[in-house]
C-alpha cells in the first residue's frame, strides 16, 4: 500500500487553493476598479478646471475686445475700464455670475499711462476646501 499511489490524500492537500486563487483574483480586480474609480474622478476635476479657465479668458478677452473700440486714450481707459471703473464693474458682475469665486478675490484690472493693461481674474472651484490658494488667470495687451 505504500507504493501505491494514493489520489484522494493528494486531493486534501490542495483543499482550499481554488479558493485562495479566487480570494487573490477578486483582490487584484477590486484594486483595478478602484483605480478606474480615481481616475474618472481626476478626469472631471481636470474638466472642470479646463472649463473655468476657458471661461476667464473669454471673459478677459471680452474687456480687452471693450478697450479697443473704445476711443484707446490712455487716461480714458483708467477711469472707464481699471478696477473699479464704470465698464469694470459691469464686467465684474458678468466675472461673478460666470465663474465660482468663494473666497477668491475680485478681478483687477491695471492700465499704464503708456497702454499696458493688465487683467487678472480669479477663481476658487466649489469643491476645493477655504485652504486652497485661488487659481488666477492673467493676460496682458497695449492698448494705443
Amino acid at each position: 500500500m505504500r507504493g501505491k499511489h494514493n489520489p484522494t490524500r493528494r486531493n486534501r492537500r490542495q483543499d482550499g487553493f481554488s479558493l485562495i486563487e479566487a480570494l487573490v483574483a477578486i483582490f487584484i480586480f477590486s484594486i483595478g476598479i478602484l483605480a478606474l474609480i480615481a481616475l474618472q474622478v481626476t478626469s472631471v476635476r481636470q474638466s472642470t478646471n479646463a472649463k473655468y479657465r476657458s471661461e476667464a479668458a473669454l471673459l478677459a478677452n471680452r474687456l480687452l475686445g471693450e478697450m479697443w473700440v473704445s476711443d484707446r486714450v490712455a487716461a480714458n481707459l483708467q477711469t472707464n475700464f481699471g478696477t473699479g471703473g464704470t465698464v469694470y464693474n459691469t464686467w465684474n458682475t458678468a466675472v461673478q455670475a460666470t465663474l465660482p469665486a468663494s473666497g477668491a478675490s475680485a478681478p483687477q484690472v491695471s492700465v499704464s499711462a503708456s497702454g499696458i493693461v493688465q487683467v487678472d481674474i480669479f477663481w476658487k472651484a466649489p469643491n476645493e476646501g477655504a485652504s486652497a490658494p485661488a487659481h488666477r488667470y492673467t493676460t496682458m495687451a497695449q492698448i494705443h
